[in-house]
């Protein structure tokens, strides 16, 4: 019996390693030294997808972490992934070790109890973010409370070619109508792709009378009145889009090729810079500009996210920290790289790393802070899942 017994305990399963941490960054480097993070980040970007490569060596050069990019075409698959390892008791070493994520999938898995944390706040580099003056403690409404990691900033903003659409647009409503007088010279990314549905959204905030209405959960009893306006402009677009809405691009990426030859005059973007880069890179043409509503655009953060079973939290703490370094956040905001706004407050910065930053040509496309204007506030989650839901019914179309 007596073998028995130490036969049974040699076979039972290892008990979980605590977790390192955050606030004893001495331990998390030293935990994180040859770990491997497979960081679950979208790949439909080659520059987004070639920054990543560039951080990857970084961490490794400096932290010995060993950094995997795996390309995701949306992000609730990585959510699905870690919510099936939970359920199958897989709570010590899962796939994901990092997530880059936005609203309602942080909202699902902080309310499913999938997240590491919290950390964000324990990070070196938190010092320097711009908690104040940057959306990075609530995402879509919902409370960071240290569960993720802000590293960029974005805002929409409207992609036009001043050679064939000399003049801004205002408003939805004065998009609409430049729309009916220049059928066929817009579009949008298919919903569920996140710049698609952020569109929609971006008509509902703009048109409503009082979007605040926006910030509180949708219901059966307020979701009808609300939409009504969203469903009854799209009805009127629809017919005088890209190809009468019969197709739709399939990501943001995919309309600025359209722009390039010539098939669209207008499109829409989620990043500032991104015109910028993207004539930088002969991608487009250097009468490409931007512009916002008169109103204001929806901005918000792009974060990280630490899986509650990650096998690397303490590698997936390393570059998170690293992504909020004055180095990777100046590197991001170069329009010949990514340019992305930046989450890091300069008044914080030495002399010497705002220089890095005061030094960036933004680009010939890129507004200036104060031409960006007003951030408009993203709706909380639950109404961008149904909104997303019911255009699929109404306008979908097969990929």
């Amino acid at each position: 019996m007596k073998h028995l017994a130490v036969l049974a305990a040699l076979l039972a399963p290892l008990p979980a390693l605590a977790d390192v941490n955050p606030a004893d960054w001495d331990a998390v480097l030293a935990e994180a030294t040859g770990q491997t993070v497979y960081w679950n980040a979208w790949g439909g970007s080659t520059t987004t997808n070639e920054f990543i490569a560039w951080v990857g060596d970084r961490v490794s050069a400096e932290f010995g972490v060993t950094l995997e990019h795996v390309k995701l075409t949306d992000t609730s698959d990585a959510v699905t992934r870690v919510l099936s390892e939970k359920q199958a008791g897989e709570n010590d070493d899962g796939a994901i070790d990092m997530i880059w994520i936005n609203g309602s999938n942080f909202a699902a898995m902080k309310d499913a109890d999938l997240l590491f944390g919290p950390y964000a706040e324990d990070l070196p580099n938190w010092a320097l973010v711009d908690a104040e003056g940057k959306a990075v403690q609530t995402d879509f409404t919902v409370p960071v409370e240290g569960y993720e990691s802000p590293w960029a900033m974005a805002q929409v903003v409207f992609v036009h070619n001043t050679a064939t659409m000399p003049d801004r647009v205002g408003s939805m409503q004065a998009l609409q109508n430049w729309a009916q007088a220049n059928p066929g010279r817009f579009s949008y990314p298919q919903p569920p792709d996140f710049l698609g549905t952020t569109f929609l959204k971006q008509v509902l905030v703009d048109i409503l009378d009082d979007p605040s209405v926006l910030a509180t959960p949708a219901t059966d009893e307020n979701y009808d009145a609300v939409t009504a306006p969203l469903w009854a402009y799209l009805d009127e677009l629809t017919p005088n889009l890209w190809r009468e809405g019969k197709a739709y691009p399939a990501t943001g990426t995919a309309m600025f090729p359209l722009i390039a030859d010539g098939e669209l005059d207008l499109s829409i973007s989620f990043s500032p810079g991104a015109a910028s880069t993207a004539i930088a890179n002969y991608e487009l043409p250097d009468t490409v500009r931007t512009f916002v509503l008169d109103k204001g655009t929806i901005g918000n953060a792009s974060f990280v996210a630490i899986p509650y079973n990650s096998g690397s939290k303490a590698g997936a703490m390393v570059v998170a920290d690293f992504l909020m370094s004055p180095e990777a956040q100046a590197r991001a905001q170069d329009p010949a790289i990514l340019g992305y706004g930046t989450v890091l407050n300069m008044d914080a910065l030495t002399a010497e790393d705002r220089a890095a930053f005061d030094g960036l040509e933004l680009g010939v496309a890129t507004l200036t802070p104060a031409e960006l204007g007003t951030v408009q506030a993203e709706p909380h989650p639950s109404w961008m899942t149904r909104i997303a839901d019911d255009w699929s019914a109404r306008y979908g179309v097969a990929q």
